[in-house]
């Protein structure tokens, strides 16, 4: 990697995006957990308590996948900072696909990044992990609570 302008730019862009990212979820648990302990009534108290839960966790992972392909979007709209092979143009529809794919490290392999731009695409799959981990360890410590009583 060098260190020339679109390299350091593409580093802090992706640095930026991680914080907000590392924080929109943990605000987002968060207040989800504090949601989460509102009182239902009946013999399905716990039910809405994981729906939320899930479902609050979902739309933060949809969030993430938006920032960071609207951050490819704005990067890949000048050529130093690389681009997506074979697609010929940048829209954010493919900005956020390409994202989904990163994020949940799915890596379907069609389309293949240029340039800097790789560093915020090994970047997102890193992130994507640790936050699905995180999710998936909220729910379940919320889950181990119910199955307690």
């Amino acid at each position: 990697m060098s260190f020339d302008a679109p390299h350091i730019i593409t580093a802090l862009s992706t640095v930026a995006i991680i914080i907000a990212i590392v924080m929109l979820h943990y605000e987002g648990l968060y207040w989800l957990g504090r949601l989460g302990r509102l009182e239902f009534s009946g013999l399905m108290r716990h039910r809405p308590h994981i729906a939320i839960i899930i479902f609050g966790q979902l739309i933060l992972h949809v969030i993430s996948i938006w920032i960071f392909g609207l951050g490819y979007y704005l990067l890949l709209r000048q050529p130093e900072f690389g681009a997506f092979e074979p697609i010929v143009a940048h829209t954010i529809g493919e900005c956020v696909y390409y994202s989904a794919v990163v994020y949940s490290t799915l890596g379907f392999g069609d389309v293949i990044p240029t340039g800097p731009i790789r560093f915020l695409t090994g970047m997102e799959a890193v992130t994507g992990l640790v936050l699905i981990t995180w999710s998936a360890s909220f729910t379940f410590l919320e889950m181990q609570r119910y199955w307690k009583e």
